[in-house]
């Protein structure tokens, strides 16, 4: 079943084209990936599903719902959480208090504190970050603050997740790790719908993979058949 859904989904920024009519259905228990070269779109299609822009044309539902005009918070409160490519945390609050304020005001229900505050370490040991709970967020490491965003995108107890380069600028070991964190999250049954530059990541822990190139998809498939694809390895993978 589809729990995402968008229709001839469109950006322009003036007379820039970011997005040029994109279809897609992302179904519940996936891993999705998105991929693309610099400047393809990929960022800016999350934006609308997000919220964070509106869309020029076109229509995205939610569990059958069109949640194109909704804003960002509406949109969380909905069941649709993600990260950034840029990181956007509170630097000088602690790794714990970034984790339970989401967890408070990310979600549609009520919580009271105490079940913030349970549910906030749990997902810090979750996510590998106990041991830092009370460290300021500034001051953990690129790979922490990326396990950080992903605890904070969680607590707002999402059934969708959109990862926008989670994997950016980590070596080759924590890579790995955040395959594996990525694959847990899935078997939480959390729906997961990424854009990531590292091929080996994308094509280990998705399932099917769409291809942006200037604002329009030009390739969905599973990973052999994007890999395969002709036009996929001229625009992007290379020979």
């Amino acid at each position: 079943m589809g729990i995402l859904e968008g229709k001839g989904v469109t950006k322009y920024f003036g007379g820039l084209t970011a997005v040029h009519s994109v279809d897609f259905t992302i179904n519940q228990g996936e891993i999705v990936g998105l991929i693309g070269p610099n400047g393809a779109g990929k960022t800016t299609l999350f934006n609308l599903i997000s919220g964070a822009l509106p869309a020029t044309a076109g229509e995205i539902r939610y569990k059958d719902k069109k949640i194109t005009s909704l804003k960002p918070n509406k949109i969380c409160k909905r069941g649709i959480a993600r990260t950034f490519q840029l990181i956007k945390l509170f630097g000088n609050m602690t790794v714990y208090e970034n984790v339970f304020l989401a967890s408070l005001f990310g979600i549609a229900k009520h919580i009271s504190e105490s079940d913030a505050k349970t549910e906030s370490l749990e997902l810090l040991e979750f996510v590998g970050l106990s041991a830092a709970s009370v460290t300021p967020a500034k001051d953990l490491t690129l790979a922490n603050q990326k396990r950080l965003e992903l605890a904070r995108a969680l607590a707002t107890e999402p059934e969708l997740l959109l990862l926008d380069e989670l994997m950016a600028g980590l070596n080759p070991s924590e890579v790995t790790q955040a395959m594996d964190l990525v694959t847990r999250i899935r078997d939480k049954g959390i729906t997961i719908f990424m854009i990531e530059h590292v091929m080996k990541a994308i094509m280990s822990v998705c399932g099917r993979i769409m291809v942006l190139d200037h604002g329009v998809k030009i390739a969905e498939g599973t990973p052999q058949e994007i890999t395969t694809n002709k036009k996929v390895v001229e625009v992007y993978l290379g020979e």
